[in-house]
């Protein structure tokens, strides 16, 4: 199940990649909005900037991020939650622009799950080096729903496990534009992102961008 690791971009959306049950992979799904979607992380990002967030147990985080939608995932000392408000500024998150919220909701209609209406969007930047440990999304109220991630800009190699800590990840080479969607029996799957592989994107430059859609409340 493990994607190739040299394999080119895709030059369009082909069928889903299972990656297991509730869990697919859809190739070159957010392509041709892509241009869209860059401007809109712009506009997101110069209202609520990018910032590198601490943990509960005092360590910085190596990616970057932000927020848009009616709620924002945050973390510090007191521990991970969402809040209606950034924190840097007091003032509520940016709105999620439509060409997100139109993306999240066909990604999730094509991986099975209709009526997905997210409130939150995680906008993350990872450059040469960053990585995201295995971990749960587990602070969202509704755990029916879906998550949906959407890769741009640099390759990066994803990890998809099971919701036992402890099993093995399969690893998966996301490039510009794929769209990974679990919920179901794999809306707890342990996952996270090994450490990025330095490069140029031809749109993005030494960067990837990942967009991750949640329904919070």
């Amino acid at each position: 199940m493990t994607q190739d690791l040299f394999e080119e971009e895709p030059l369009a959306y082909v069928a889903p990649q299972v990656m297991a049950p509730g869990a697919v992979l859809l190739r070159g799904f957010a392509c041709d909005v892509e241009q869209a979607l860059m401007h809109a992380v712009e506009q997101v990002t110069a209202a609520a900037p990018l910032r590198h967030l601490v943990t509960p147990g005092g360590y910085t985080m190596s990616v970057a991020m932000s927020n848009c939608g009616a709620l924002g995932w945050v973390s510090d000392r007191t521990g991970y939650r969402y809040t209606g408000t950034d924190p840097l500024s007091g003032q509520p998150w940016p709105p999620m622009p439509d060409c997100f919220a139109r993306l999240a909701r066909r990604a999730a209609a094509e991986a099975g799950f209709g009526g997905f209406r997210p409130d939150a969007c995680l906008v993350n930047c990872y450059e040469p080096g960053a990585r995201l440990s295995l971990h749960q999304d587990k602070d969202e109220g509704d755990m029916s729903a879906p998550i949906v991630s959407v890769s741009l800009g640099l390759p990066a190699v994803f990890l998809f496990g099971t919701t036992r800590r402890k099993d093995r990840p399969a690893r998966y080479r996301l490039v510009h534009g794929d769209v990974a969607v679990w919920g179901g029996p794999s809306r707890l799957a342990y996952h996270g992102v090994a450490p990025l592989a330095a490069g140029e994107h031809a749109l993005l430059g030494r960067q990837r961008i990942n967009l991750t859609f949640r329904c919070a409340a």
